[in-house]
């Protein structure tokens, strides 16, 4: 009878401290996030992203930037880039963030003018690979809502001289959901 009794208590206890553990662990934490980026198309793009948080500080995501208006953005036609974020922020994911991000892109060649300075030939477009850095904001809702601040800088780095410039600038004002 003794034993079963410590049995059972010895039961409880480790069924307390696991549902301890559980209460812990804020479940209304979701993990997942889609952005739309609204500022580009002001410049004939348009930019969605997806992100993955790992734990509270840091996560991992893809973005996607196609140009669709080549009127206002001469230079690129899309770039997709992976990245990886770390928050400061005392909420779960949010706040101030630092990222490190790559970028596969295509860039239209280099513009060659003709003497009279009116008419120019395009080389063929380039495909290249950038790493950069960025910073941001992100402020999250209790609905879910996400809204976002970002801005981040990047390299050329194997066809740079083959593109009238060697960077890759990534900018937005989004909005998005997390779930």
């Amino acid at each position: 009878m003794k034993k079963s009794f410590l049995l059972l208590i010895i039961l409880f206890a480790f069924y307390t401290v696991k549902a301890q553990n559980e209460n812990d662990s804020n479940p209304n934490q979701k993990k997942k996030e889609i952005k739309l980026n609204l500022i580009s198309p002001l410049s004939g793009a348009f930019e969605v992203g997806f992100e993955r948080h790992l734990n509270k500080n840091s996560s991992l995501g893809i973005s996607a930037f196609i140009v669709y208006d080549h009127t206002k953005d001469e230079d690129t036609n899309y770039y997709i880039s992976p990245y990886y974020r770390y928050y400061f922020g005392k909420k779960y994911a949010s706040g101030f963030f630092v990222e490190g991000f790559g970028a596969f892109t295509s860039i239209d060649g280099k513009k060659v003018y003709s003497p009279d300075h009116l008419t120019f030939t395009e080389n063929k477009d380039v495909y290249d690979v950038a790493l950069g850095a960025g910073l941001g904001y992100k402020l999250v809702t209790k609905k879910g809502l996400v809204f976002e601040a970002n801005a981040g800088y990047g390299k050329l780095l194997f066809n740079a001289d083959k593109t009238d410039h060697g960077v890759v600038a990534k900018y937005g004002l989004s909005i998005g959901y997390r779930f």
